[in-house]
Formats: C-alpha cells, sequence, structure tokens
C-alpha cells in the first residue's frame, strides 16, 4: 500500500526543507510531524536526540510512511546513522530514512572557489563533527570551519529574527567564524531554521561570500534519489495533499509554521506512541 513521504523535525525548522520539497516534488503527499514538545533537539545529548527521533520515526511508519526524511540537521548529526544502521534492519528492512547532511556535503565543494567555507549551525550539530566528517570524504582538502549559534534559534522561534535585537547575535557569530579563516568564501546555514535570518547574515557578511540554500540541494537530491530508487518511489503517494502533526499546542504551530513555510498551516495534535 503506498503512503505519505514523512517529514519529521525537531519543530518549526523542517518546514524550510518541506518548502522545497513541495516546491519541486509538489505531486506527492507529504506527513509532517514537528516534535515541538520536546524542542528544541540542538541542545540535548546523543541519545537523547537519538531516542526522541527513532520514536518520532517508528511513529511516521505508524501513519503509513515508507519514507522518511530528517528534516533536521541535529537529528541527522546524532541519530540517522544509529536509525540507519541498528534499527531499519530489525524494524522495517523495506523502509527507508533520510537525513539532510549527506545530500549537502555532497555538492558543498561547488560552491567554494578558495576551499575554504564556514558552517553555521547548533551546538549539538557542531560538537557532532557531521559536517567535518562528511565533507572530508567528498572534498579531502577543503577548510572548513564551523560556529555554533545558541541564541539563533530562540530568536527565530520568538519573532525576533527580522528585529534589531537579532543584530548583536548575528553579528558576533558571523565575526567569530570570519575570524578562524579570512579566506572563507561560502558558508552554509547548517540549521534549517537559520534561512529566516538571512537577511541579517548577509547585513554582517561581506558581499563576496556566497550563502548556500540547504533546502534546494536537499529537495534536487531527494528527487535524484526517487529517480534512482523507483521501487521505493512506486511506494509514494501521489495525490498532493500536505498533512501536520505536531506534538505541542496546534495553535501556536499554526501561527508559527507559517512564517517557515510561507503558507497557512492547519496541524493536528499526535501524542506519540497513540
Amino acid at each position: 500500500m503506498q503512503g505519505s513521504i514523512g517529514v519529521f523535525d525537531s519543530g518549526y525548522g523542517g518546514l524550510t526543507i518541506l518548502k522545497e520539497l513541495v516546491k519541486q516534488l509538489p505531486q506527492y503527499d507529504y506527513l509532517y510531524l514537528g516534535d515541538n514538545a520536546r524542542a528544541p533537539y540542538g541542545t540535548r545529548s546523543f541519545d537523547t536526540v537519538y531516542n526522541y527521533t527513532l520514536e518520532c520515526v517508528k511513529h511516521l511508519f505508524s501513519k503509513g510512511c515508507h519514507l522518511v526524511v530528517l528534516a533536521c540537521n541535529t537529528a541527522s548529526a546524532k541519530a540517522l546513522r544509529n536509525i540507519q544502521q541498528l534499527d531499519l534492519p530489525h524494524i522495517a528492512p523495506e523502509r527507508r530514512v533520510l537525513g539532510v547532511i549527506r545530500p549537502t556535503t555532497e555538492v558543498v565543494g561547488t560552491f567554494t572557489h578558495t576551499q575554504h567555507i564556514g558552517i553555521f549551525a547548533t551546538a549539538g550539530t557542531v560538537l557532532s563533527e557531521s559536517y567535518l566528517v562528511e565533507i572530508e570524504k567528498f572534498f579531502p582538502n577543503m577548510n572548513v570551519v564551523q560556529e555554533a549559534c545558541p541564541m539563533w534559534v530562540p530568536l527565530i522561534e520568538n519573532g525576533e529574527f527580522d528585529n534589531e535585537g537579532a543584530d548583536y547575535f548575528v553579528k558576533k557569530h558571523v565575526e567569530h567564524l570570519l575570524a578562524q579563516s579570512p579566506d572563507i568564501d561560502a558558508v552554509l546555514l547548517g540549521c534549517t531554521h537559520y534561512p529566516l535570518l538571512i537577511n541579517k547574515i548577509r547585513q554582517f557578511l561581506p558581499a563576496h561570500i556566497r550563502i548556500i540554500n540547504q533546502a534546494e540541494i536537499v529537495a534536487h537530491s531527494f528527487a535524484d534519489y526517487l529517480h534512482r530508487h523507483p521501487e521505493i518511489e512506486a511506494k509514494c503517494s501521489k495525490n498532493g495533499q500536505r498533512t501536520f502533526y505536531t506534538t505541542d499546542s496546534t495553535e501556536a504551530f499554526d501561527r508559527q509554521s507559517a512564517v517557515f513555510f510561507g503558507q497557512e498551516v492547519k496541524s493536528l495534535h499526535q501524542d506519540l506512541g497513540k
């Protein structure tokens, strides 16, 4: 039986990935699950993120999803490999779980001339060193520096991303990143929330430095994945429907989601395990 493509995030940020998936592949059905009740994931331990993510993946499987995208850099960094290698073979060998880090690192080298790039991310993603490990596989001569930005997600989720209150924290982390490597000519926003800060980041980033759009990369890679795996693609239903679930308040989710997704969202409440 066919099912929706599952898209998971700890909260709202994955909606920026879903937005691009819908733009590039509008024919498919998508089921989004935001674990807002336990967000943010960025400061939590590896084991906690892994356990929460696995629980949500299992829930999406129970909703009929044959394919799930972890549209969250923290979950991709801390949970994806274990889920793919340790859990899927036992719980659902015919289903697939994909992340956002691998497709990004496969092409990140095409965005730089100096071979120096910077990454803004949550503390959890930075500490995992997932980007460093994956980029090394594809571009071993590239110089990569990271900057953890713990205040950026709270600023965004409190609606301050376009206000003067964000200036201090954006300027501070841009300066810290550039101080690590003056030759940077491209930066990756390694958190799905961060595109909402792009105007502020651009304000403090030198004009010659390119900002890499992760959502476009992930959506393009996902389309290629479906093309290369027709046996998985055939299990994805195509009615152009989008369904949204949150583990927290639907009112808050709907209000915030419009900012990330670019259009009005009507969500349903979901207690995990039910």
